[in-house]
């Protein structure tokens, strides 16, 4: 059974969802130090959880 894949978004795609400013997340990511779950090159993604951690910091 294949284990169910987990969905991964930008900063720039958690601020469309919320209807915020991308530079809000950013400063909200790097003020609470969260790293990324998953790093592609120079594109930071993070899962719904750590999304809920970042959400909280704004």
């Amino acid at each position: 059974m294949a284990a169910k894949e987990q969905q991964l978004f930008t900063a720039g795609k958690l601020a469309e969802q919320w209807g915020v400013p991308a530079g809000k997340v950013k400063k909200a990511i790097e003020s609470l130090k969260i790293a990324p779950d998953q790093k592609k090159g120079a594109c930071n993604y993070y899962s719904n959880e750590t999304a809920k951690k970042i959400k909280k910091g704004i």
